[in-house]
């Protein structure tokens, strides 16, 4: 072929390409002038229902209808676990007219409490504690064992919200039968959410459950919160994370009944075992616990499974020891006076920030610390004062 014909044969293309271009503008231009299009759209098939119609409708008329109290405890303690979910978000309600309700649920099933073994699990945040609580939890239900997890949450300070996510990442131990699986935000106040968890102890108990997980934020002061609830306190630790000697310097150490290394798999093995004798070196350096057990460090893996059982056997060795030496019960009964004052400062602090006079000056004493009229201390003595009246 020609270079002549090559050439025309293109310049012909883009005659034509130029000459679509101005169709299609021009009926452009008509269908957004004279509103008439050329181009038509065909409706869709419509999405197929998810659920029916009369099956939504059936769970919206359950889910508005009011369960007695009678009811609730009545199920509990038959064991139903959709009654409990519903009994802990009663107990969580910042719903003044919900409290006597909760109150009333938890009287009638503290005769059925007090009957499992407590245990507080915390580690900073990355350490594996939902892994390794899955892990633990499998093993303890294939002892034959009911497991009740109650994992608190952060908060965030900014949003008030909270991802609520451990459920997601317990595959396995929230579809065995004899487990329950409850996250709580842990909210703005940290006393309060330690209330709420240890009255969802009681409840979890009274449906059953014979051994009690509480996880921890990680952060803060809520370890402190949960040591004063579990039986056996577990710190959960990893190595090669530079955090040996500041594990050994922090507070959290002298709580801590043992000391687990956990992701001792792999090329971690090594540095577990490492980390390991570090930790029994510091554990010496502390003084003797009144229970008379000497905390214990022990690696495992929540991926393998490896060294589940022995911790499992060191919490039994524990209990057993306390229990015969009259320790265990002398800590469930100062614990019970613990969250008694811890309850009558919670109720008190609720009932001056809902005293009528306090949210009237509330604001107006505020705004005279800010504008430095009057010291943060004049301002809260008068606060109390009007609170007093």
């Amino acid at each position: 072929m020609g270079t002549a014909k090559r050439k025309d044969i293109a310049d012909s293309r883009i005659w034509l390409l130029k000459k679509k271009s101005y169709f299609y503008t021009k009926q452009y231009s008509l269908s957004k002038n004279n509103k008439i299009s050329a181009l038509s759209e065909k409706d869709g098939v419509n999405k197929p229902e998810i659920v029916s119609s009369q099956a939504a409708k059936h769970i919206q008329e359950f889910r508005k209808k009011e369960i007695s109290a009678a009811e609730l405890i009545e199920k509990i303690i038959a064991g139903d676990k959709v009654a409990l979910s519903r009994a802990i978000t009663l107990i969580e309600s910042t719903n003044s007219s919900h409290l006597e309700k909760a109150n009333e649920v938890i009287n009638g099933c503290l005769p059925y409490a007090n009957k499992s073994i407590r245990i507080g699990i915390t580690g900073v945040p990355g350490v594996g504690k939902s892994t390794y609580i899955e892990a633990f939890g499998k093993h303890l239900t294939g002892l034959g064992k009911k497991v009740a997890v109650l994992a608190i949450d952060p908060s965030s300070t900014l949003s008030h919200g909270s991802i609520l996510g451990d459920k997601t990442r317990m595959e396995e131990l929230v579809k065995d039968e004899n487990a329950f699986i409850r996250p709580s935000a842990s909210g703005e106040s940290l006393g309060g959410v330690a209330r709420k968890t240890r009255e969802a102890i009681i409840l979890c108990e009274a449906c059953g459950f014979d051994t009690i997980i509480i996880e921890t934020v990680g952060v803060g002061q809520s370890e402190t919160a949960v040591h004063s609830m579990v039986d056996f306190f577990l710190l959960l630790k990893i190595a090669g994370a530079g955090d040996e000697l500041q594990g050994i310097k922090r507070g959290i150490m002298e709580m801590a009944d043992a000391v687990v290394i956990n992701k001792a798999d792999g090329d971690n093995i090594q540095k577990a075992k490492m980390a390991k004798v570090e930790f029994n070196r510091a554990l010496h350096l502390f003084p003797m616990k009144n229970s008379g057990w000497s905390p214990k460090v022990t690696t495992c893996s929540a991926i393998t499974t490896d060294g589940i059982s022995e911790v499992y056997d060191l919490i039994t060795e524990y209990i057993k020891l306390t229990t015969t030496s009259g320790y265990f019960n002398e800590k469930r009964e100062e614990q019970n006076q613990y969250w008694m004052l811890e309850t009558i400062n919670e109720q008190l602090k609720n009932s001056f920030y809902n005293h009528p006079e306090i949210i009237k000056q509330l604001d107006l004493v505020k705004q005279q610390v800010f504008n430095h009229e009057i010291s943060p201390f004049t301002g809260a003595q008068f606060l109390l004062d009007v609170f007093k009246k």
